[in-house]
């Protein structure tokens, strides 16, 4: 049975659709050494000192026999000994459980200081050894032997900064949904798959020899020639679901392969693509399903994800189906984050990109460009690392696959390229985020994702939301250390059109249960379609009629779109009450809509 191309939702991923060369060009062998800067184990003290650097406090162990081994009178007595022939004032601190003496060496000890007392306590016979009191600190940075080549995860230019977050969160006690292709065997995340479920309902579809039921492994994806629609080539199986759910939890510090983003985090498959792709009827399911809610003839989850990851779409706007699925998912406490699309066109065009309540992602490359081949557009929320790997596999995303061109073969890694491979970095950074702080709502989390990103490093022609996602930042910020938490977002989702040089729209969002003041940074986000947006005046309207200009009109600003969030002090304002935008069209010739807004206290 053939899938009907107006209904399948087809994978996400430029590499998905060439999977074949790309396993068998760009595999990376699971056991290859690790490259000499590869990093240290987690977590690990620092490498010992080396000789004559300079220290404040040394450990000295006396042999059995001495008296300083077991007398604090007699250690100090040594150390002032030892002080003198080297020419230096020590104190004996404490004595230590080991039953080793801690001896300070003063704030000013310079490297020639520490060497000679070292050699005065190494010239004793009584001493059994002396070592520099290193101070240790926690080492986030994974020892798998392919993350020197994860540059989406630590590279400070393009990178999303990954390792900062860790210090923070590592997604424990987070559940992950990834709405896929399934789940192939990979020994570099077996230990965080938790059950999931198989909602392809289509035997066909399936290619494992049933419809629904409760075993979401992955036998692949294949296809022959004309399988799914006349003029299709044959395809291998991409093992697309293995791939995504590796970027967000692979097994990290384990010494091999990969590390993952929210490696603290559990992953639950759910199978919904299979031959030619997948429909929206068993996606829906999925994603009530994995939110907690309940789906006719399968059983109550176990494992309900806080964050439900969608690398797939297919083109259409987002169907009121689609759309009420995920309100419901939201409203349960689910963070739904999805990928943009790859056709190099306005994801607004494309499902679920285009639903409401989602976190869209755009895909990056390695130097901070918007991808060739990522969707783009006002309905983007962020970017996230998806790579290019037209000319150099190592700028694509590096992560858990299997060999297999039909069926499961031996594990391995491969480079992908694709916003199915930018979506799962924000899943991934979502779990962290519900780790550091569980109380955080979806539109909290969406929120904060989008005040912590930063300047893309590079270009995006046709928007990519708020910019680069900055893991560390943002993690930061919703634990409460420092950046920008999101705080309660109010929304308007309303589309009013802006008539052309005509009075002002104005669409109202009504603020209650805040209390007392509005903050001197409010944040307001603007979503306006415009084909010349240097007519436009915008305005921030508070309840009591004060108005806060956030963008005048200038003749010189030829571009379209109104895509920003402004920062506004209104503090002397209350808070509750209704709050409105408003947007006026200065000149002749060019119209626009108001597609919504908000405002973050």
């Amino acid at each position: 049975m053939r899938t009907s191309a107006s209904l399948r939702r087809k994978l996400i991923s430029v590499a998905a659709v060439s999977a074949t060369l790309l396993t068998a060009a760009t595999t990376v062998a699971a056991a290859q050494e690790p490259a000499p800067h590869a990093p240290t184990a987690v977590p690990t003290a620092r490498t010992e000192a080396a000789p004559g650097t300079p220290a404040e406090r040394l450990i000295v162990g006396y042999k059995s026999g001495a008296a300083e081994a077991t007398s604090n009178k007699a250690a100090r007595a040594d150390a002032a000994a030892k002080g003198d022939t080297a020419g230096e004032s020590l104190d004996f601190e404490r004595r230590l459980g080991s039953g080793a003496a801690l001896v300070g060496l003063g704030g000013d000890a310079t490297t020639k200081d520490v060497a000679d007392v070292v050699s005065a306590y190494r010239a004793d016979p009584q001493v059994a050894y002396v070592v520099p009191d290193r101070l240790n600190k926690p080492q986030a940075t994974p020892n798998d032997t392919e993350y020197a080549k994860q540059w989406d995860l630590f590279e400070t230019t393009a990178g999303m900064r990954v390792p900062g977050a860790w210090d923070v969160a590592t997604g424990t006690g987070v559940t992950v949904a990834v709405i896929d292709t399934g789940y192939v065997a990979h020994s570099d995340l077996a230990a965080n798959i938790v059950p999931g479920y198989d909602f392809i309902s289509d035997a066909t579809v399936a290619n494992d020899g049933n419809g629904r039921d409760s075993d979401p492994s992955d036998p692949g994806d294949w296809t022959a020639a004309d399988e799914c629609q006349s003029g299709d080539p044959a395809y291998g199986s991409s093992w697309h679901g293995t791939h995504v759910a590796g970027t967000i939890a692979a097994v990290t510090g384990n010494g091999k392969g990969v590390a993952g983003i929210a490696h603290g985090a559990k992953v639950s498959p759910l199978r919904v693509l299979g031959k030619c792709g997948g429909y929206d009827s068993d996606i829906i399911d999925a994603i009530t399903w994995a939110s907690g809610g309940t789906v006719s003839g399968v059983p109550a989850n176990t494992n309900v994800a806080k964050v439900i990851n969608m690398s797939l779409g297919g083109g259409g706007s987002c169907t009121t189906a689609t759309q009420s699925a995920i309100n419901a998912a939201v409203g349960r406490g689910t963070t739904v984050v999805v990928a943009a699309g790859n056709s190099n066109a306005n994801a607004s065009n494309y499902s679920p990109a285009s639903c409401a309540n989602v976190v869209s992602v755009a895909a990056t490359d390695r130097q901070g460009n918007r991808s060739y081949y990522s969707n783009y557009g006002t309905v983007v929320d962020v970017a996230a690392p998806g790579g290019e790997t037209d000319s150099v596999t190592s700028n694509g995303i590096l992560s858990t696959l299997n060999s297999g061109t039909k069926g499961p073969s031996t594990e391995n890694y491969a480079y992908y390229q694709g916003t199915s491979m930018a979506a799962p970095h924000i899943a991934g950074l979502a779990a962290l985020m519900k780790s550091a702080n569980a109380s955080l709502t979806p539109a909290q989390i969406e929120s904060a994702i989008k005040a912590n990103a930063r300047t893309l490093p590079g270009t995006c022609s046709g928007g990519c939301g708020a910019g680069l996602a900055d893991a560390a930042k943002t993690v930061q910020a919703v634990s409460g250390s420092g950046g920008s938490t999101g705080g309660t977002t109010f929304t308007s989702t309303t589309a009013l059109s802006i008539p052309d040089a005509g009075s002002a729209v104005e669409s109202p969002i009504t603020v209650s249960g805040r209390g007392g003041n509005a903050p001197s940074a409010l944040r307001v986000a603007v979503d306006i379609t415009h084909t010349y947006r240097g007519d436009l005046v915008v305005d921030l309207v508070a309840p009591d009629g004060s108005t806060y200009r956030l963008k005048s009109s200038s003749g010189s600003d030829s571009a379209d779109d109104v895509k920003a969030t402004y920062t506004v002090n209104a503090s002397t304002e209350t808070a509750d009450g209704t709050w409105k935008l408003r947007v006026r069209d200065t000149a002749a010739q060019d119209t626009g809509r108001l597609n919504g807004w908000s405002l973050t206290f």
